[in-house]
């Protein structure tokens, strides 16, 4: 099959011909028909994720067909070779304390395509315990807009609807309006609430803003900008780029009894970034992490997306091939990629 491969850490990825993966007994090897082209994945190939062994194949926003199920996949699984599919980002084993207490989403034996193994920058990829981890797929949703919700749609629609507890009449500030950022403020700007987008690229702010949130300018000064246009603070402020800078203004960003939500990932030196841990008692605030979305969460967000409740085919910027993803992937680690919305591979 053809897929994106890298054999060296930050070094091009190249479209190769690989053999075509083979199925494990509870698994479903899916035939990609599209895939996004996501930050994780560049940092995955910049090196700062220690679950990959090279030569790899990254990708892990897909959806597809079943191209062939495990040789232990029950007849009655209501599965069949040629159903449309999607699965979440992590994919849980379904037997470990986590699995069992229906929180999969931080499985403790978890897989992810295009880290624990080759992913979706290819023809084929597998999915682990096909029965627990696939999706279906509703009729009226295409290919390209079930990739689009991904891990950054799904991660928003979690963390802004579950762990953010984002309630009527509060006010919400989003820092980095990439592709989660700006599925977290279509999600926001749904449920009625104000909010706020905050970003140093033009482009990513005026993105922001036809999605109905108010444009805040990020970098220095960015939460006393926010503590001034929502009168003294919001009551939930959402890191969804990931660093120390943005990390440590969406908190001081909040009013006292307010909620921290980090979806962008923090990694390097960033991964132990500072906080102002005075604000944090003072203003009983609280910290709170979001990793990614269990299957069984899917429905009521492709339900919602099926309805066009929310339409994320909006935030889709760009459609390549398989051959263009190598440009595409250096592109993600630029600033220039803020605000251009989501690029999705048809294959």
């Amino acid at each position: 099959m053809r897929a994106v491969l890298f054999s060296e850490f930050g070094e091009r990825p190249e479209l190769a011909d690989v053999p075509e993966p083979e199925c494990p007994p509870r698994g479903a090897v899916i035939r990609v028909r599209a895939t996004g082209v996501c930050r994780s994945d560049w940092h995955g190939w910049m090196g700062h994720d220690d679950t990959i062994s090279l030569p790899h194949v990254p990708g892990h926003e897909f959806a597809g067909e079943i191209a062939e199920l495990g040789s232990e996949i029950d007849s009655d699984s209501g599965w069949a070779v040629g159903d449309r599919v999607t699965a979440p980002f992590i994919c849980a084993c379904g037997r470990c304390s986590e699995c069992l207490s229906g929180n999969e989403q931080v499985c403790d034996a978890q897989s992810q395509p295009g880290f624990t193994h080759w992913g979706s920058f290819a023809e084929y990829v597998v999915v682990d315990e096909a029965e627990l981890n696939l999706i279906r797929l509703p009729d009226a949703l295409g290919f390209v807009e079930a990739a689009s919700l991904g891990c950054r749609f799904a991660t928003a629609y979690r963390a802004i609807i579950s762990r953010s507890r984002l309630a009527p009449g509060e006010k919400i500030a989003v820092h980095g309006c990439g592709g989660v950022g700006l599925s977290a403020i279509m999600i926001a700007v749904a449920a009625g609430v104000t909010v706020y987008g905050v970003d140093v690229s033009d482009a990513a702010l005026d993105a922001a803003e036809k999605l109905g949130a108010v444009p805040v300018r990020g970098g220095e000064g960015a939460a006393e900008r926010i503590l001034a246009a929502s009168g003294g603070g919001v009551d939930v402020s959402v890191d969804a780029f990931g660093s120390s800078e943005t990390a440590f203004a969406s908190v001081q960003s909040l009013k006292k009894r307010g909620r921290h939500v980090q979806i962008g990932l923090m990694v390097g030196t960033s991964a132990l970034a500072a906080m102002p841990m005075d604000a944090v008692i003072a203003g009983e605030l609280e910290i709170l992490g979001s990793h990614g979305m269990a299957a069984h969460e899917y429905p009521s967000m492709l339900g919602a997306v099926a309805e066009e409740f929310f339409r994320p085919i909006e935030l889709v910027g760009r459609r390549i091939s398989l051959d263009e993803v190598p440009d595409a992937l250096a592109a993600m680690g630029t600033a220039g990629a803020a605000g251009s919305g989501m690029t999705v591979v048809e294959l």
